[in-house]
């Protein structure tokens, strides 16, 4: 009598396939170190990024650094008046310079050894770019928030810092997904730069990151309470203030009064909108 032998079942691989999520997540991080090794080879693009608004910290503290007790709005001292705006400032800029590194990547032709390349997911080019230009704007944020403190410009406190970072995502968020769109409908890295050093200093100017709105002339002030980075100057300004809550009021408008959580639903909102408007137009060109 013969016994049956025993079918032996497959043994599942130890080894299994990698999910898609963890192969973007690596291709994004791999992007992401090529950006830092590129900053590491060129460390004049982070040197400028902090020089440049820690001149305008320093040089206009100083200015104003006798202004008249009570000359602006709870007579706080105008270097911490002028912290907020540098700050914001600060994260602007580098979220503006986003679409640089994209562009030249276009007219250098590596861009289209990417788009050739075994590639789980061509997202990944747009995720490295947000990931490496957040990383920048909050190391250069963080440097003139550092910098201001030595100054005596004060320190938010606990949740003050988490609002501050909250904010500077945001913005950062909304401004690298305006430049990135702009990396890919312009012709070159010249209009680029163009559109960059046009938009840069008329935003900044028409903000309150240099004067409160009810310094401005009705027209000036109408812009600068509808400009994004009024409203991520406010909630940062109200941080390094003191004591706040969401629900406190920030900015004082023509058109009404906004409190700190109006202000971050108004960014979010900013920066899901862009990146929803230019998600067409970068699903043509990364195909």
């Amino acid at each position: 009598m013969t016994s049956a032998t025993p079918s032996l079942a497959p043994v599942p691989s130890l080894s299994a396939e990698p999910s898609a999520l963890a192969e973007i997540t690596q291709e994004t991080l791999a992007l992401t170190r090529r950006l830092f090794v590129q900053l590491a080879r060129r460390p004049s693009t982070l040197v400028a990024g902090v020089l440049q608004p820690l001149i305008w910290l320093v040089l206009f503290g100083a200015l104003f650094a006798n202004a008249p007790e009570g000359l602006l709005p709870g007579g706080i001292r105008y270097g911490r008046f002028l912290g907020a705006g540098v700050i914001v400032f600060t994260a602007f800029s580098a979220a503006l310079n986003a679409g640089l590194p994209v562009m030249f990547d276009r007219e250098f032709g590596f861009l289209n050894r990417l788009l050739v390349a075994p590639l789980r997911s061509r997202s990944s080019i747009v995720f490295a770019s947000v990931l490496y230009i957040t990383s920048l704007s909050l190391v250069q944020s963080l440097a003139i928030m550092g910098t201001a403190a030595l100054l005596g410009y004060g320190w938010p406190g606990g949740a003050g810092l988490l609002l501050v970072l909250v904010t500077l995502l945001l913005l950062v968020f909304a401004v690298t997904a305006l430049s990135l769109g702009l990396a890919f409908a312009l012709p070159g890295h010249i209009e680029l730069i163009a559109v960059i050093f046009v938009a840069n200093l008329p935003l900044l100017f028409a903000s309150t990151a240099l004067a409160p709105i009810s310094f401005m002339p009705p027209w000036l002030g109408w812009l600068a309470a509808l400009n994004p980075l009024t409203f991520a100057i406010e909630p940062i300004r109200a941080a390094y203030a003191g004591s706040f809550h969401l629900t406190d009021v920030v900015l004082v408008a023509p058109y009404g009064s906004l409190n700190a959580a109006t202000c971050l639903a108004i960014l979010a909102g900013l920066a899901a909108g862009l990146f929803l408007l230019i998600r067409p137009m970068l699903d043509r060109k990364l195909t």
